[in-house]
């Protein structure tokens, strides 16, 4: 079965571009928000030089490389959780993947249009956190009355009721499932977004590729996860002059955690909004 990484991120940041990128695809990448509004979806063989060593040593004639399967999800913007934009439609799209790759825009560009009218990579990430935390927190509080009828007639145990309420707590002090230390695999068949491997790629151009401090500045933002740089529009533009090459990223692995940040919002959950 092959690997599912969800490709996420507000419009106009370059997931379509990404994603031609790495698939060798050529879908709409246009300048205008939910260009994408349908998934697309790329499988791409993973290259791996022991699999040819492999195969000699055990006589095999097929070399079958390990797939993975890349899936560029509409634009997320603020409120989606509640039917802002496109809505939630995108997380069905995004529970059945594997692990979630959040492309934040990191590229000043006066002729591609930013929806909150300004490039903030930290803003963006909030945004995209909060809409996911949001979700979660939906699908906790619909499972919540079902896990207690099922304990009653005994078809659970305790234990699933006891994780499903203690990641509810957790989602309300603002921070993801993954940032924790519960067991969620009593609760795994929910499919929460944010107990999901992430991996932020961070599109950016090449004067910032050039510059040390700027990229460790954006790693530290998502501490402790895993940061990559790259031009996704440079990468897809050299796809497509040679198929063969594979797209150019700098991995940078964070080394500190970000500061913990606020914004109002409703009383209950005052880090579930900014103002614009």
């Amino acid at each position: 079965m092959a690997l599912t990484i969800a490709i996420v991120g507000l419009p106009n940041v370059g997931k379509s571009t990404l994603f031609n990128a790495l698939t060798k695809n050529q879908v709409l990448a246009a300048n205008y928000p939910f260009a994408t509004i349908e998934p697309n979806v790329g499988v791409v063989n993973l290259p791996d030089p022991r699999l040819e060593v492999l195969a000699g040593l055990f006589g095999s004639e097929r070399i079958l490389p390990a797939p993975v399967s890349f899936v560029d999800i509409a634009g997320i913007v603020r409120g989606a959780s509640e039917g802002e934009g496109l809505g939630n439609q995108f997380l069905a799209n995004i529970r059945e993947a594997d692990a979630i790759a959040q492309v934040v825009r990191g590229f000043e560009d006066e002729d591609v249009v930013h929806v909150d009218g300004r490039v903030d990579a930290a803003s963006d990430m909030e945004t995209i956190n909060t809409e996911l935390i949001l979700a979660d927190l939906q699908t906790l509080e619909r499972a919540e009355p079902r896990y207690e009828k099922e304990l009653k007639t005994k078809r659970i145990e305790p234990v699933v009721l006891e994780t499903a309420k203690a990641a509810r707590e957790w989602l309300d002090s603002g921070k993801p499932l993954s940032a924790s230390k519960i067991d969620l695999e009593p609760v795994r068949e929910l499919g929460l977004l944010t107990a999901k491997p992430f991996i932020y790629v961070f599109n950016v151009d090449e004067q910032v590729l050039g510059d040390k401090g700027r990229l460790a500045e954006l790693a530290a933002l998502v501490a402790p996860a895993q940061a990559v740089f790259l031009d996704a529009k440079i990468e897809s533009e050299l796809i497509e002059l040679d198929p063969r090459m594979p797209p150019r990223c700098s991995p940078r692995p964070a080394r500190r955690s970000p500061a913990s940040t606020s914004s109002p919002a409703s009383a209950s959950r005052p880090w579930a909004s900014r103002p614009t």
